[in-house]
């Protein structure tokens, strides 16, 4: 039996994605919009979702998580005909997915930003590949007109920075517009935090745990309303990537930092057997190795113990 979101007609058309056999009434897609003072471009995205959707043939529902707005989101929202869930107060963009989640039982979960910057209808585009992958990602183009020239050299750095600390090329470590299985995503939404690294924690934790993550090009257009990032989070963002490798895979960062720390002390002791004098340097400095390749040992234990529980959910 489908169920329709108001406002939303679904068609007949191809079948869906098989993920086992849920039971007769479960909502195959659930798309979730956090929106915090997004009243400029909420009306506009919910219009453009309704019609990218509506040929999909599925039961699906739309969710607005009104995430403490003051200007009246929450309300023009709800005029769309569509489910939301309000946030006395700005709790923060990965709060409010989280609660978007749980608020429903779909089968795949879309997420969205509702500022006007990701095509909706690259939404159905994402879904159909689920049937293979665990998450599909809208990646963004550095020459897309809503990426902003002075975030372009930022977000490429960040982008190869992930990749090389995973092992796996990321194309777009942070972009707003996926689709995603949700047993999968329950099994790592305790780990991912409230803020705009919600997303970047999300693509890295599924990356490092071998799930298959594929990506789709999309436009990304200028957003409508005050943007929410600022440059400042830019260090932040280095800094997850570098705290979410050593949570999934620490030995990515231990072992680079052990190797520099011996080769320093190689070329001390070459050194010092030149001039017949062993310094404390060399010894130091092998110490110092030796050390941190056993603290990442311990490291990647606990990461393979804390994640077996998560994998028999």
């Amino acid at each position: 039996m489908q169920m329709q979101t108001p406002g939303l007609d679904v068609v007949p058309s191809a079948p869906s994605p098989t993920f086992g056999d849920p039971a007769p009434t479960a909502i195959d897609l659930a798309i979730i919009l956090p929106a915090y003072n997004e009243i400029s471009g909420i009306e506009q995205t919910l219009a453009r979702i309704t019609q990218a959707i509506g040929g999909l043939g599925l039961s699906t529902e739309i969710i607005v998580v009104n995430d403490g707005s003051e200007d009246g989101t929450g309300e023009r929202a709800a005029a769309c005909g569509v489910r939301v869930i309000s946030h006395q107060e700005n709790r923060g963009y990965g709060a409010a997915l989280k609660t978007g989640i749980l608020a429903t039982s779909a089968r795949a979960i879309a997420i969205i930003d509702a500022d006007c910057t990701y095509p909706p209808d690259a939404i159905p585009r994402l879904y159909t590949r689920i049937g293979q992958a665990d998450m599909a990602v809208g990646a963004r183009p550095l020459s897309s007109s809503g990426v902003a020239w002075i975030r372009r050299p930022g977000k490429w750095m960040l982008n190869r920075f992930a990749s090389y600390l995973i092992g796996r090329r990321i194309p777009d470590l942070n972009s707003g517009l996926r689709v995603m299985k949700r047993d999968v995503l329950l099994k790592y939404l305790h780990l991912l935090p409230s803020g705009f690294s919600f997303t970047s924690t999300m693509t890295l934790a599924l990356m490092a745990n071998d799930h298959t993550v594929v990506y789709e090009p999309i436009e990304y257009a200028k957003r409508s309303g005050q943007s929410k990032i600022r440059p400042s989070h830019f260090g932040s963002f280095m800094l997850l990537v570098v705290r979410a490798t050593v949570l999934f895979n620490p030995l990515k960062v231990f072992l680079p930092i052990g190797a520099i720390l011996f080769a320093i002390g190689v070329v001390k002791l070459a050194q010092d057997i030149w001039l017949w004098n062993l310094s404390e340097t060399a010894v130091m400095a092998f110490l110092a190795a030796i050390i941190v390749w056993a603290v990442g040992l311990l490291a990647d234990m606990i990461a393979r113990l804390q994640m077996r529980p998560l994998e028999r959910q």
